[in-house]
């Protein structure tokens, strides 16, 4: 996975699935820290005080993140374990699992634990909202009128962000590029104004696109 793109927790989901009776409450939400993932592992047990069980994965950070799991009194590698191998498998950073587990007097065995273990935080992630976070380089272009028509075909065609346009004598175009686009895009830009174009160039930043804006800071 490039670190220049990555997927994150944006809102927290819940989930619930039955299995012989047991019943595996999932609780999936963001975590910018250990520190913030324990909270929510804490707040979690709780909640649910007197459940059986309260097993957690998370994984913290961005290029080597921290991943840490507890099968919390399950037969070891098949509550936390699948559970983290959820989090990796869709590539999610600062997130943090917690599957509950109420006792439904029949058991289950190793495989439908971690079936079941599996299954509850695949759907609590599906009821979350996961936006992918992409870093880009700040620009602005400037150019006449005539040329500013192409630069719009461009930026659609292309999906490039455009953050303002500002009309004075010319058109300046307030755009984030995704950094591996930033050197196509420049001489795409330099073609359609025949060179007369006014690059310059800003902060890298981490955004996304969230219900067709795009937000920093997340």
């Amino acid at each position: 996975m490039s670190s220049q793109r990555y997927k994150i927790l944006y809102k927290e989901g819940e989930a619930e699935i039955s299995e012989k009776k047991s019943r595996f409450i999932a609780h999936i939400a963001p975590a910018q820290t250990e520190e913030e993932a324990q909270d929510f592992v804490e707040k979690i047990k709780k909640q649910y005080w007197d459940a059986r069980h309260n097993c957690w994965a998370y994984s913290i950070g961005e290029k080597q993140p921290a991943l840490r799991c507890s099968d919390d009194g399950e037969p070891s590698g098949t509550a936390g374990k699948p559970m983290l191998e959820v989090l990796t498998g869709q590539e999610l950073h600062n997130v943090v699992a917690v599957v509950t587990r109420y006792f439904g007097g029949t058991l289950l065995g190793t495989g439908g634990l971690i079936r079941a273990y599996t299954k509850s935080t695949q759907e609590g992630i599906k009821a979350s909202t996961i936006i992918e976070k992409c870093l880009g380089q700040k620009m602005c272009l400037t150019c006449d009128y005539t040329t500013s028509g192409k630069i719009q075909y461009l930026t659609a065609t292309d999906h490039i962000p455009v953050l303002d346009t500002i009309y004075t004598d010319n058109v300046t175009f307030e755009m984030i590029i995704p950094v591996e686009d930033v050197e196509m895009m420049e001489k795409k830009f330099m073609e359609a104004s025949m060179g007369k174009g006014v690059l310059e160039k800003g902060e890298e930043s981490y955004y996304a696109e969230i219900d067709g804006e795009i937000k920093f800071n997340l």
